[in-house]
């Protein structure tokens, strides 16, 4: 069960980029992401009364806290890092930190995928990278890379952090660690907003695709949560991140963008990777 759910957040997490995308094609990228954010904690708090009772200890409540800020540090750091070095570099290397963090915890801490398992992790950073890979702009081409490299590697660390730090949260807790984390984050992108005196809503056009991004990625927290409850970080971390691959096949399908001969080939790794992991 906790493939199926670690798979369904990787098509949760890839379908909200690609309306982020959308969006912020209308709208500032900041604007976008704090709508995002108070549209997914809206939803949330929400649904608590349908939830069962939860009984969150005050550790929950800190790694909750911990995922805000990890979570919004490191996308604020995956925008400097595009916005300074070429997407062809940046997107890659910080999808395969986000994935290296997460497996290397949970091996530290005494998880022990199968040898399936184990090659199905290296064929999804392989599926991962040839899939977020782009060929740079002239613009890009020109730009130097050494400091957007550097940020997409802090992005990539704090992120996989951020999937560690749910991982630590109790079945008790219920989805408190996501209120508090989505809390955290939202204040920290509207408080970007105000110092840089930035709208912090989007235009009304663009607010519905905004509103289900946020929707959507906050649905993937959730089915991540529970898949990494029942499941090893390692294996449950890394299927969530085959999300790039839902995000390129959108784009294919409802914008008609070709695939590159490298994204057709990430894709088929995914569909290894997946199947490796599950007879693992």
């Amino acid at each position: 069960m906790s493939v199926i759910l670690a798979l369904a957040a990787s098509l949760f997490y890839g379908s909200a980029d690609f309306l982020g995308g959308l969006a912020t094609r209308r709208a500032p990228v900041l604007g976008v992401v704090v709508l995002s954010q108070a549209a997914g904690l809206a939803l949330l708090l929400a649904a608590l009364p349908l939830l069962p009772a939860a009984a969150p200890t005050h550790a929950d409540l800190a790694w909750g806290m911990a995922a805000g800020v990890t979570g919004g540090t490191g996308v604020a750091l995956l925008y400097r890092a595009l916005a300074l070095g070429p997407m062809s570099v940046v997107a890659p290397v910080t999808a395969v930190c986000a994935i290296a963090v997460p497996v290397l915890v949970g091996l530290g801490l005494g998880e022990r995928p199968g040898p399936w398992a184990l090659a199905g992790v290296l064929v999804a950073v392989a599926a991962i990278v040839l899939i977020s890979r782009e060929p740079p702009t002239a613009d890009e081409a020109r730009r130097g890379i050494s400091l957007g490299v550097w940020l997409a590697l802090a992005s990539g660390v704090v992120i996989g952090a951020f999937y560690v730090c749910l991982s630590r949260t109790s079945t008790a807790a219920g989805m408190w660690p996501l209120v508090m984390a989505r809390t955290v984050s939202a204040a920290l992108f509207v408080g970007t907003a105000l110092a840089r005196r930035q709208p912090a809503l989007p235009p009304r056009g663009a607010v519905p695709i905004v509103v289900l991004s946020g929707v959507l990625d906050m649905g993937a927290n959730v089915l991540y949560l529970l898949a990494v409850r029942g499941g090893m970080l390692s294996v449950v971390s890394t299927l969530a991140s085959l999300y790039p691959a839902a995000t390129v096949m959108l784009a294919a399908i409802v914008l008609r963008e070709r695939l590159r001969g490298a994204q057709a080939v990430g894709l088929a790794f995914a569909a290894v990777a997946v199947a490796l992991i599950t007879a693992g």
